[in-house]
């Protein structure tokens, strides 16, 4: 699944048509904590599975 410029700039014009340009730095900064949040489950994970192992 390859997504061009085009497609790309389409799927923001989606978004800023429903979201409201004033609340997309609201979404962004909770994408961003998802995404961080997330990857913090990940390695935590890891780390519960290694103190099991020992």
């Amino acid at each position: 699944m390859n997504l061009g410029i085009g497609e790309l700039l389409l799927i923001l014009l989606i978004v800023i048509v429903i979201f409201g340009a004033s609340k997309l730095p609201a979404l962004g900064k909770g994408i961003g904590e998802a995404i961080r949040n997330f990857k913090k489950g990940i390695s935590g994970s890891d780390k519960d599975e290694e103190k099991k192992e020992k």
